[in-house]
């Protein structure tokens, strides 16, 4: 079979123009920033690919701009998809060079408009470093913090890694041949195996490159709304259902340990008087404080969550009496600092907690009596911590 360069790039130039039109119909317009690097990058290399198609056309006079506009493009795509891998993936190498490349290459490439060597070494140099970098980012492992840490992406990304490995090579070989025997590589339409193998490449790397960002954007999607279905959405913090399941963890691990654990309910007081003074969006404020406030005051291994309209829970690891009282207390401070100043009114509330016992079959035992300390609480007057009844401090 005969490979005819003219007809690949053709065929690569109407590839990337049919992604660059698809890719938004597929993904929808309202999308995460990772995707929408993604689509960008399409777009980037679609533009890149037809001006670099067009600057033979343009004449002896605006051929060196349009290849370096070219040039611009297509750096700008692979940066954009480095940074729709960064967003989905975690921390990246290259944070200074990617941004850098579309810039640099193509003012590189003017400077050297008059010396065939350099600028083709130069442009080739600079994609191949790009390409090796994406290849990178693919190899290394998510970083915990990142959309797709917990989703299953290793082989995704180790298809991507292969074919933009492949194409580093053949770029930088292509890149080498251009700068060392500029007589067998004249011109991008050059029958020559490196100018071949490269824009085969291309065509794959381009195709598994789309599909890597499908398969990318889906595992963002399916993770954001498993976050969604175990997230209050007004206060960010776990919901009555991830709380249970985070209960059931922490409630094995301190039996297999023998350590102490505490369940506390707290109710924010006054929130109706709140929405009837001040409106719907003052509670809501009002809500979202104290959830910000419990936040801030938790420690580290405890587990923050909003049960009911007014209700809130933290399952406190390794706590004995004092760890609840600590924490009220805590709370109590942050809440007199922050709510007069941030929604003008104060915020109180009354809390109740229980310690785990052998018998407790699920969080359900816990938050029974901790529920009915909190009522003694709330009953007993307002701005109370009551423990449920035979709790030894």
């Amino acid at each position: 079979m005969r490979f005819d360069i003219p007809t690949l790039l053709s065929l690569l130039l109407i590839q990337v123009l049919v992604l660059a039109l698809v890719l938004p119909v597929l993904m929808g317009w309202k999308v995460s920033r990772a995707a929408r690097c993604a689509q960008g990058a399409t777009a980037l290399q679609a533009a890149g690919w037809l001006a670099l198609l067009l600057s033979p056309l343009a004449g002896s006079l605006l051929e060196p701009w349009l290849a370096a506009l070219a040039l611009g493009l297509l750096s700008g795509g692979l940066s954009a998809l480095w940074w729709a891998l960064r967003t989905w993936l975690g921390e990246r190498p290259g944070r200074w060079l990617m941004p850098a490349l579309p810039l640099l290459l193509p003012l590189g490439y003017l400077l050297a408009a008059d010396n065939y060597p350099i600028r083709v070494g130069l442009a080739n140099a600079g994609l191949g470093l790009q390409l090796a970098l994406l290849a990178l980012a693919c190899g290394l492992p998510p970083g915990g913090g990142a959309p797709l840490a917990q989703a299953e992406s290793q082989r995704w990304r180790l298809l991507l890694l292969v074919s933009m490995a492949a194409l580093a090579l053949a770029t930088l070989w292509r890149g080498a041949v251009g700068a060392l025997d500029p007589a067998s590589y004249p011109t991008l339409a050059s029958p020559h195996p490196v100018n071949i193998s490269a824009l085969v490449l291309a065509h794959i790397a381009v195709m598994i490159s789309m599909l890597a960002v499908l398969v990318a954007w889906r595992g963002e999607t399916e993770a954001a709304l498993q976050r969604m279905s175990q997230t209050d959405a007004l206060t960010g913090l776990a919901n009555r259902r991830a709380l249970v399941g985070r209960a059931a963890e922490m409630m094995s691990m301190a039996r297999r340990y023998d350590e102490p654990l505490a369940l506390m309910m707290l109710d924010l007081h006054g929130l109706k008087a709140v929405n009837e003074q001040h409106g719907q969006v003052a509670g809501d404020q009002a809500l979202a404080l104290f959830a910000a406030c419990l936040t801030q005051v938790q420690r580290i291994g405890d587990v923050v969550g909003r049960v009911g309209g007014e209700e809130f829970a933290v399952l406190l690891a390794r706590s004995d009496g004092q760890g609840p009282q600590a924490l009220d207390a805590r709370l109590r401070s942050a809440l007199a600092d922050r709510a007069p100043k941030e929604l003008g009114f104060a915020l109180d509330f009354s809390a109740g907690w229980a310690k785990l016992r052998h018998g407790d079959r699920n969080i359900e035992d816990l938050l029974r009596r901790a529920e009915a300390a909190l009522y003694e609480a709330k009953r007993s007057g307002s701005g109370r911590l009551y423990a449920e009844p035979g709790v030894e401090d």
